[in-house]
């Protein structure tokens, strides 16, 4: 961690509370009610005592950051060990005179799933919706920003880097940069390998006396997903395998959605044999960031700054997917920045000291 120059002037943590509109009566019952935090910088205070209006009524870019999978936005404020949250690198950035003045927005998406991919689903939610159309025009309305999409983006890691992606090529009418770190596509290699520990995890809770889980192909819970979930949230302390399960159930759901199924959502694979649906599976591959490339190719030529990076070593075999995204956004001469460094899926937040200032020179006045 580099430390701060005591001399520094130091942003301001503030606590917003939304009431949702679009997360009322959710399928999963998460609150609709949210508190999350936003960093202001040192220059938001600055002009208050000021006899100048301009100072005073100063407006600045804006950046959401989206967090991964079992987190919620309050986590990246958290103090740390050994490492600086991302209040306390943006401050440094902003005192090195790497990054302008930015106010950054820690929207707090998780839901009983562990989660969620930033996208609109009956299962879960519609949580694109809620950025989009209630959560920038509150925080717009809220602080001075500059309220335009040419001045707000987002960032993520994993699913927020999936979230921000996604974002960039389905809802780039709101963003004007995005930064993707690690973030899910690929599904054949990022998703599908996961699958058999699922389907074994699932079984501890398979229904006595039954060979086969239902009719062949339709992907529905035969109860055992329904008693895993009420199971995994009675556990003090789930296992490392129970937290995966529960997160390809929660892609499932961000996937698949079926308002008629078991759960609200189907599932991709024959709960027994393991067998791939492939009707199922192909609901899954739409929403794959490698195969949108094509009919997303506007809205990514739109952006004013692209941002893709992951580990050469990613556990969860993300970088392949991502040189795949370089090498497609090459082929479409679509303008992007994509780094590859030599790490794996975690603890990779430094990564923010090369996409915060590239988001920042893409959105600043």
């Amino acid at each position: 961690m580099t430390a701060r120059s005591p001399g520094a002037p130091r942003g301001r943590l503030v606590w917003l509370e939304h009431q949702s509109h679009i997360l009322a009566d959710n399928p999963l019952g998460d609150p609709h009610v949210r508190r999350f935090p936003v960093w202001l910088p040192p220059q938001y205070d600055a002009g208050a005592g000021s006899r100048s209006a301009s100072a005073r009524g100063r407006r600045f870019p804006v950046l959401f950051d989206l967090v991964g999978y079992t987190a919620g936005g309050p986590a990246h404020v958290n103090w740390r060990a050994f490492e600086e949250n991302v209040p306390e690198r943006a401050e440094r950035l902003l005192f090195e005179k790497r990054i302008g003045p930015t106010i950054i927005v820690f929207p707090d998406c998780y839901t009983r799933l562990g989660g969620n991919q930033y996208i609109n689903s009956r299962a879960i939610g519609n949580y694109a919706d809620y950025l989009t159309r209630e959560l920038i025009p509150y925080v717009d309305a809220e602080l001075r920003t500059l309220g335009t999409r040419e001045h707000r983006g987002c960032f993520g890691k994993s699913s927020g880097g999936y979230g921000s992606l996604i974002h960039g090529m389905k809802y780039a009418r709101y963003w004007g940069a995005v930064a993707c770190h690690s973030g899910d596509s690929y599904f054949e290699f990022c998703y599908r390998s996961d699958w058999p520990a699922t389907l074994d995890e699932l079984a501890k809770h398979r229904p006595a006396g039954r060979r086969r889980a239902g009719r062949a192909g339709a992907g529905f819970d035969d109860g055992r997903v329904k008693r895993f979930i009420e199971a995994f949230h009675a556990r003090k302390k789930p296992t490392p395998a129970e937290v995966h399960c529960l997160m390809m159930l929660g892609m499932a759901a961000s996937y698949d959605p079926d308002p008629k199924a078991p759960n609200g959502f189907r599932l991709p694979f024959e709960l027994d044999t393991g067998e791939c649906i492939e009707a199922r599976w192909l609901r899954w591959l739409r929403h794959d960031p490698i195969r949108l490339v094509g009919e997303c190719a506007a809205a990514l030529r739109s952006l004013k700054g692209l941002y893709i990076d992951c580990g050469s070593r990613d556990q969860y075999h993300l970088h392949y997917g991502a040189r795949i995204l370089d090498r497609l956004l090459t082929e479409r001469r679509i303008a992007h920045r994509y780094e590859e460094f030599d790490d794996d899926h975690s603890g990779v937040d430094y990564r923010m000291e090369v996409s915060l200032p590239f988001l920042y020179r893409a959105i600043k006045p």
